[in-house]
């Protein structure tokens, strides 16, 4: 009996650890109609502050992220038991019921000359129920501890350490319930931007061993292991012809919504990695609205002439009215405008 007391009271020690959960991912939380309150209702981490994801749940990157106020992103997949995601060429994979995309976004400020801690902010949820993808935010404390429903978005005033050393401060925007949709929404329907093939096929280090991620969730039984699958070109690889770099940049920050069927179809602009036209991808292209967003530039992009064109223009504003992407960000991405400039000028 003596024993077994001792027991209790070391299990209730452990559970007042701040973050620290002792729980299997909860599918009914995750197919519910109705969202929890916290993040830690759906039982992905078995610790909350250190983003240890349950077991079942596997982390996972991208080659090329989305760009968002160079916040560090935390991405895990969960793949309920006995569930297969099918491949779809140039598409994210198509996932089955049961599946969550889990992202926090945060500013770990874990370069060597950083004297800020750990920032995380929130923690953006894609869950497939009924054969459609609905999308939430949960905005974590100041304890750090957990993250709470938000259907309304926040700003959060912060600052961060940059790869340089450099303090710099942020307005950082969680997006409402309905901004989601500005780059997640293809016709009627929300639907995933990163995970295509393509953008995970990579290695990547896990805890027990590194690994090309696909293979790991082919062995997971989540895909299927006999797809020749193709890659992405990394944009930040200045190995790579300029060509490729710039289209892949364009591909996961623009291209979403510039595509056929996407929510710019209307402009014609299409900036999606396969695309092929020239003129479709910007060059010598006519806006279809002219006006203080094209700053009355003639083109999208004018061949050898950056200062000239409306894409640069665009990406490097801030003012709600002119900026590309239109959310998603306060701070312009120096790395990306001097990326596109330089496509633009060498043509």
């Amino acid at each position: 009996m003596k024993n077994n007391k001792s027991l209790f009271f070391l299990f209730l020690y452990f559970l007042t650890i701040p973050g620290l959960v002792y729980a299997t991912v909860n599918d009914s939380v995750v197919l519910a109609s109705k969202m929890p309150k916290k993040l830690s209702d759906f039982g992905f981490f078995s610790n909350m502050k250190l983003q240890t994801p349950q077991d079942g749940v596997l982390p996972y990157d991208l080659v090329n992220p989305l760009f968002t106020d160079y916040t560090d992103k935390l991405r895990f997949i969960y793949i309920p038991a006995g569930g297969k995601a099918e491949y779809k060429e140039n598409h994210v994979f198509d996932f089955p019921d049961g599946s969550a995309l889990i992202k926090t976004f945060a500013y770990l400020n874990n370069t060597s000359e950083s004297e800020l801690e750990e920032q995380l902010l929130e923690t953006r949820l894609l869950i497939k129920k009924g054969n459609a993808w609905r999308n939430i935010s949960y905005v974590w404390n100041e304890e750090q501890s957990d993250a709470f429903l938000n259907i309304a978005g926040k700003t959060i005033n912060t600052s961060f350490v940059n790869d340089k050393g450099d303090i710099r401060e942020v307005r950082y925007r969680v997006p409402n319930i309905n901004q989601c949709k500005e780059c997640h929404q293809s016709g009627k329907e929300i639907k995933p931007i990163g995970p295509k093939a393509r953008n995970l096929n990579h290695d990547y280090d896990y805890q027990d061993i590194s690994m090309n991620q696909l293979n790991r969730w082919a062995n997971e039984g989540w895909i299927d292991s006999q797809i020749d699958y193709s890659t992405m070109p990394d944009w930040s690889n200045t190995s790579i012809d300029l060509d490729s770099r710039a289209r892949a940049y364009l591909d996961i920050n623009c291209g979403h919504c510039h595509i056929p069927g996407g929510s710019a179809d209307t402009t014609g602009l299409y900036l999606n990695f396969a695309e092929d036209r020239s003129e479709h991808i910007g060059v010598y292209k006519k806006p279809v609205a002219a006006g203080r967003a094209s700053n009355n530039f003639k083109y999208s992009i004018k061949p050898g002439a950056p200062e000239e064109s409306i894409m640069p223009f665009r990406m490097q504003s801030r003012d709600p009215g002119i900026m590309m992407p239109e959310s998603g960000r306060f701070l312009n991405h120096d790395e990306g405008v001097a990326l596109i400039n330089k496509w633009i000028k060498s043509m």
